[in-house]
């Protein structure tokens, strides 16, 4: 199963709206902007907002999601990102959005202005169905139904296809070599493009100082060059790295080209590669590769679901392709891909299985599957003897007093509150717990009847977390009377910092007397009371 949970921007979203993620993607220069797509249907983005990339209509960053009403309901299909970062998608219809940073016209509106906000690509591209999108650092690219591709942005090195280094301000069509040709596939690696077309050829065009066109040369092309090394095989897939290539066979072989530096060819070494060479040979079928022209990390899958990464791994160049734990590609660029962005739009399977832990907290309080209940003040809270007798070793002792015979089906609480009482059960199941510091005072009673350390320390931490000049005397009692040297500590020196807000609160002047005095006399010792 992804998890998004692994792309450190996602650990803001609360459990729920993880849940309601249907798709997303990580992206930006330091991985800081996020956008997902919920089942119903509804886009939202967060992070730090820089050239406007969250397409909000605001330079403002937020931890919050924020939803893009103009592309809610589009279904979104497919999405890429540059360096700017700008943002370029599209639709199941076909039709084509961009935001963000614009200052080599990579947004395709014929300006050089930010776009604040999604707007549809026009330019030749009004009756076409767009399948596909790829962006490099500032060009983009858009792939129609019909086979036929389109480019526009920045073009210093070739990368738009148009035959001169002039920035495209619109979508053009890249024809020459392509021309008549079916493509496929594409990729953009940071001043590169790629292509596959329907009969399996390679097609290169852009930058190339590094061997990245897998042209046997290290010369730019202004447009598109069929890549040679190539014509035995059919290629079913490409992806572009920073400075590099990989391409998938139908038979499932793995070529690699381009630059080395730190070994995201997975050759054994550094050198770069002017032209394909073949890598994985001692492995079984690859089904599927992975690399981002943000990153030097490169990533296969095997047909048996192994994973393997090499490249620029959190720092270490990795020279040979290294066999990973995970179950997907995607968690290599979350784990080790420097920025940890994704490679691709995201889509998240939710699985219907549920861990132990899951179940458990599931089935808490469940009327439908509990053997025992517990009464207190008049409402009923349903448990599993079992769990109890495993968790707590109160009720182990209990349960083992009774026959089985005899024991009882409903078992009456009175010496704790309703809130009291479900709140332990429920940590008996989960492991946590969820309530306000008065409450928890109850509950660090019922931890000190019930042997229960774990349980005491959290209760003293939500304690300590909740107190305020209001409950400070209070919550030092409690910490008396239940012999919680820890909390009795930090309620005291809080109380002390505190002296003229907490001595005019009802609490105080309500304390136990013999209490009062000790707290009095201690505070003098340390100087309280001495104004």
């Amino acid at each position: 199963m992804v998890d998004v949970g692994k792309w450190p921007i996602f650990t803001l979203l609360s459990p729920q709206e993880i849940a309601s993620i249907r798709k997303a993607c990580v992206f930006g220069t330091s991985a800081n902007e996020a956008i997902y797509i919920t089942h119903n249907d509804e886009v939202f983005v967060f992070g730090l907002n820089c050239s406007n990339c969250l397409g909000t209509g605001d330079n403002q960053s937020t931890i919050v999601p924020k939803k893009l009403e103009a592309l809610c309901g589009k279904k979104i299909s497919s999405l890429s990102y540059g360096s700017g970062p700008h943002v370029v998608l599209c639709t199941e219809d076909g039709e084509v959005y961009a935001w963000g940073h614009n200052g080599y016209s990579q947004l395709g509106n014929g300006t050089t202005n930010q776009g604040i906000t999604p707007v549809q690509v026009c330019t030749n591209l009004l009756m076409k169905k767009v399948v596909e999108v790829a962006c490099g650092s500032h060009h983009s690219m858009a792939l129609a139904v019909d086979g036929d591709l389109y480019a526009w942005g920045y073009n210093n090195c070739g990368q738009v296809g148009s035959g001169s280094t002039a920035n495209q301000p619109t979508p053009r069509r890249v024809s020459n070599c392509l021309q008549g040709k079916i493509v496929v596939g594409i990729a953009c690696g940071q001043t590169s493009s790629m292509a596959v077309v329907n009969n399996g050829e390679v097609y290169g065009w852009g930058y190339n100082g590094n061997g990245q066109l897998g042209l046997g040369n290290n010369g730019n092309q202004l447009t598109p060059c069929r890549v040679a090394a190539l014509h035995s095989v059919c290629v079913l897939q490409i992806a572009c790295g920073y400075a590099h290539t990989l391409a998938l066979t139908d038979e499932g072989l793995l070529y690699a080209w381009g630059a080395n530096t730190y070994g995201q060819l997975g050759t054994g070494n550094k050198s770069n590669q002017l032209s394909p060479v073949q890598i994985m040979m001692e492995k079984e079928r690859v089904v599927e590769i992975a690399a981002c022209h943000s990153a030097h990390t490169s990533a296969a899958k095997t047909q048996s679901g192994q994973v393997y990464m090499w490249g620029q791994c959190r720092g270490q160049s990795v020279t040979f392709p290294h066999l990973t734990h995970f179950a997907c590609t995607d968690d290599v660029f979350a784990c080790f891909a420097t920025p940890a962005v994704m490679w691709r739009l995201l889509s998240v399977e939710h699985e219907d299985f549920l861990t132990v832990a899951e179940s458990l907290k599931k089935e808490f309080d469940s009327p439908e599957t509990s053997d025992l209940k517990f009464r207190v003040d008049g409402k009923y809270i349903h448990v599993h003897k079992a769990v109890l007798k495993i968790r707590c070793e109160h009720f182990r002792t209990m349960f083992q007093s009774y026959w089985n015979e005899d024991m009882k089906e409903v078992i009456e609480i009175d010496q704790f509150s309703y809130p009291v009482y479900r709140a332990f059960l429920e940590y008996l199941y989960t492991d946590s717990v969820d309530l306000p510091p008065e409450d928890a005072i109850g509950l660090l009673d019922l931890a000190t009847s019930y042997c229960e350390n774990r349980l005491k320390k959290l209760c003293q931490h939500i304690i300590k977390r909740g107190i305020t000049v209001e409950n400070a005397f209070s919550l030092l009692s409690a910490a008396v009377r239940y012999d919680a040297e820890d909390l009795e500590e930090f309620c005291f020196k809080f109380c002390v910092n505190h002296l003229t807000e907490v001595t005019q609160t009802s609490a105080f002047w309500q304390m136990d007397g013999s209490l009062l005095k000790e707290f009095i006399a201690k505070a003098s010792k340390c100087g309280a009371f001495k104004n």
